[in-house]
């Protein structure tokens, strides 16, 4: 079951934050784990979208040009386009506001988790939930992510993250957190880290590079998202394209598959990603021409930077990363791509474990 609390971030844009451990057993209601009626656990501030009501303007999802999807009409009555993981726990979630905190937070730690570019919080549902057993753990759908808000005039930009990621721990009740961040949400989780060291008590930097990428990277892309077989007639197609077909795509790799099905809604003429490509390329315009290793050595607390041994983090780069930061540990995880803890999420976990440990128990 995931929980999905409400989070203002910057210049008032709406971001989704979850929790996908299970609820805690005591109602404030008065309901509890044994309720004869069988209802699961929602807290007093949650609110279930019921069938007549209108969807929430903040899930509108982009269609073709960036706009969002109109709602799908069957039988005459408005439903909004289908999401391939619209909740990410698998049913109905409950809604809080993160000013009304629910009931047995506070437990152990805090950690955030940050997805990359294109992601969304339910890729981390495996690494949440295990660690929601000792530590409260919320996973952010960023800006123009997932079930955040995607406004056209919002900034996309290095500082508009930032601010977010700082506004979701503030708002939590998180720190000082532990920010685990793939990707741009690694750079996302440093960069908050060497601004706000009072939020922050540890960072895992997972498959992020610190050097500049440029402008050919950006070029790359950008030809990328143009090659997409937009709408995609199936999410089994999704799966086929992404995994085997993308000329990106060196062997067959089901995992990666997978990864972006997750990020696909379904329209009136097909399934398409829940962000605006616009939108990303604008957000990774902002960081790829530059390199963040200043950002870098002013990150004071410890430090995980993991790689997947074929990801986009090279070895050499990666152990630099960790001279630079003061202190700085390594850990790569086998048989794993860029997508780490989607790949090999038991390895994963055997990777970052003793770290967290020993930063939130020591």
């Amino acid at each position: 079951m995931a929980r999905r609390i409400d989070v203002t971030g910057a210049d008032g844009v709406r971001l989704a934050a979850w929790e996908f451990g299970d609820p805690p057993k005591a109602d404030p209601e008065g309901f509890g784990a044994d309720d004869p009626a069988g209802r699961p656990f929602v807290p007093a501030q949650a609110h279930r979208r019921d069938a007549g009501e209108p969807p929430d303007p903040a899930l509108a999802v982009p269609g073709p040009g960036g706009s969002a999807s109109p709602p799908t009409r069957l039988g005459g009555t408005q439903v909004p386009p289908r999401d391939s993981a619209r909740d990410p726990g698998g049913g109905s979630a409950p809604r809080t506001s993160a000013s009304q905190p629910p009931p047995g937070t506070g437990r152990g730690g805090g950690v955030l988790l940050l997805h990359g570019l294109m992601g969304r919080a339910s890729h981390w549902a495996s690494t949440a939930r295990w660690l929601s057993g000792r530590h409260r753990a919320v996973a952010l759908d960023q800006r123009g992510h997932g079930q955040s808000e995607k406004p056209p005039q919002a900034a996309y930009t290095r500082e508009a993250y930032v601010d977010d990621a700082e506004a979701a721990v503030e708002q939590l009740g998180l720190a000082p957190a532990v920010v685990i961040g793939h990707a741009m949400g690694a750079l996302t989780a440093w960069q908050l880290a060497a601004r706000r060291p009072d939020l922050v008590r540890g960072v895992i930097i997972c498959d992020m590079r610190a050097s500049a990428l440029g402008a050919a990277s950006q070029r790359e892309w950008e030809d990328w998202f143009k090659a997409w077989p937009v709408p995609f007639a199936t999410l089994a197609d999704v799966r086929k394209w992404f995994g085997e077909d993308d000329p990106w795509v060196e062997r067959p790799n089901p995992a990666r598959g997978a990864f972006y099905a997750e990020v696909m809604h379904e329209g009136a003429d097909g399934w398409r990603p829940v962000f605006d490509p616009g939108q990303m390329l604008a957000s990774r315009e902002t960081w790829v021409y530059d390199a963040h290793w200043e950002e870098l050595a002013q990150v004071r607390c410890p430090a995980l930077v993991v790689r997947g041994l074929d990801g986009e983090l090279g070895r050499a780069e990666a152990q630099e990363m960790v001279r630079v930061l003061p202190h700085g540990q390594y850990a790569e995880v086998a048989d794993a791509g860029h997508l780490v803890h989607y790949d090999q999420p038991d390895s994963w976990r055997t990777a970052i474990e003793p770290f967290l440990d020993a930063v939130l128990t020591g």
